[in-house]
């Protein structure tokens, strides 16, 4: 990966770290910086057991206000670059949802529009207090792009979703625990550091589990209960012969902690 000049990427552990490092625009989202995504990400799932879990945080005040206005303006004259533009971008967060990899999102400040879309797509999400998250196309005539009309309302329901949309509004992060839209609220200055620790815990566990018990949750979402109920069966036919079981129940009989590869 060429070193990348709108993101930050670096380890912790075992933890991989992308971070928006665009505070001066409020980290807004571009073409390049999804480029950039997309390359640490497939970085770090091709190193194996050296990294199990990854943290998307940002740099500043804010976490991310949106999409790069003036980039998708400059576009607007070119159908095919509009189309690539939305595509790319839905392309992106579709696959931090079906990475094999658990995606943890540390958020701080504003979380707006392609902010929170970005945030929709990960899987655990930490919002600092100081938090505020919405969805402001429809003020300026826009529609979400990449994703928020979908995974919004699969995440808080249809009614809230709609209130969002229609009136623009910003939540703070106590009502965004409350709804669900986030699993934890910690102070502005422990974000970081809890995000961190939480990686840090689940980096411990199975590689294979964590992609499975992920692969099951989301395309469970997708399905029937009976194809999911047969789907999870089909899996953990095979897992429970695998070599991450077989440790398991090692560390479970001697009373210490397994130790997966």
């Amino acid at each position: 990966m060429s070193k990348p000049s709108f993101i930050s990427v670096s380890r912790s552990n075992k933890t991989g770290i992308i971070e928006l490092a665009r505070p001066d625009k409020f980290n807004c989202l571009s073409l390049g910086v999804f480029t950039e995504i997309d390359a640490a990400l497939d970085e770090f799932e091709k190193s194996g057991s050296d990294v199990r879990v990854v943290l998307i945080r940002a740099q500043g005040k804010h976490f991310c206000t949106g999409a790069d206005l003036a980039e998708f303006k400059s576009l607007r004259d070119d159908p095919k670059k509009v189309a690539h533009f939305v595509h790319f971008g839905h392309e992106v967060l579709k696959r931090l949802g079906a990475s094999e990899l658990p995606v943890i999102a540390a958020c701080q400040g504003l979380v707006l529009a392609g902010g929170s879309e970005l945030m929709l797509a990960s899987d655990v999400i930490f919002a600092a207090s100081d938090c505020r998250i919405g969805d402001q196309h429809a003020q300026f005539g826009l529609l979400p792009g990449w994703g928020g009309s979908q995974r919004m309302p699969r995440t808080v329901g249809l009614r809230r979703s709609l209130d969002l949309f229609f009136s623009a509004r910003w939540i703070d992060a106590a009502t965004a625990l409350q709804w669900g839209l986030v699993n934890y609220v910690v102070d502005r200055e422990q974000l970081n550091e809890a995000a961190l620790a939480y990686c840090d815990k689940i980096a411990t566990r199975s590689r294979s589990g964590l992609a499975n018990m992920k692969r099951l949750a989301r395309k469970g979402l997708d399905t029937t209960l009976l194809d999911g109920l047969l789907l999870e069966e089909e899996i953990v036919r095979v897992a429970m012969l695998g070599e991450d079981t077989s440790e398991g129940l090692a560390a479970f009989e001697a009373k210490r902690e397994p130790l997966f590869a």
